[in-house]
């Protein structure tokens, strides 16, 4: 059995979680709306407050789509309640960000400044010129744009330099010895 797919998920106050024939989910919260069409397959049973995802049979997809749906649900519950934050650290002399507007402007070290423009529901803070903080609803989204940000140049081995996710370990190599 799914571990993650039998546990039940409480919708907390403030949120209104809605399903309808065809397994189209709607969440509602103070934070926002997110909406998602999930396996018709599945059963999707709503009662006190408490959502529990049941699968038909025991065959291989049915299965592992039980803990995604369950997953995916309570994503979205979190999402519209507390929302997804990810911090970045920019590591390296001269690497910089900056807020123009809703557009992130990026020093890392290229000739010119990288300008990448804000994506619809994601918010982004730079409250020192070396960390960034990604805030929305779509836990997807929030980490998306970060790896995108993040792949613009990745923290090398040798020095460390690079943009790096706030708790990330880069681990370092020795250089070259003289002889």
């Amino acid at each position: 059995m799914s571990r993650i797919g039998l546990k039940p998920i409480t919708i907390p106050s403030g949120v209104d979680f809605k399903v309808d024939a065809n397994n189209y989910v709607v969440v509602k919260g103070p934070k926002g709306t997110l909406e998602q069409q999930v396996s018709k397959d599945l059963g999707i049973n709503v009662e006190d407050n408490v959502i529990n995802v049941t699968r038909p049979s025991d065959r291989k997809n049915h299965r592992s789509l039980h803990g995604l749906t369950r997953t995916l649900i309570a994503n979205m519950i979190e999402g519209v309640s507390d929302g997804y934050v990810k911090t970045l650290d920019i590591v390296g002399v001269g690497y910089r960000a900056q807020k123009q507007g809703k557009k992130l402007v990026l020093s890392l070290g290229f000739s010119h400044p990288v300008e990448m423009e804000d994506p619809e529901g994601i918010e982004v803070e730079v409250p020192s010129n070396n960390k960034i903080i990604i805030k929305g609803i779509d836990k997807q989204k929030v980490g998306n744009y970060a790896a995108v940000i993040r792949e613009l140049r990745k923290p090398e081995p040798y020095k460390g330099k690079g943009i790096r996710y706030e708790n990330e370990v880069v681990r370092r190599k020795e250089g070259k010895t003289g002889k």
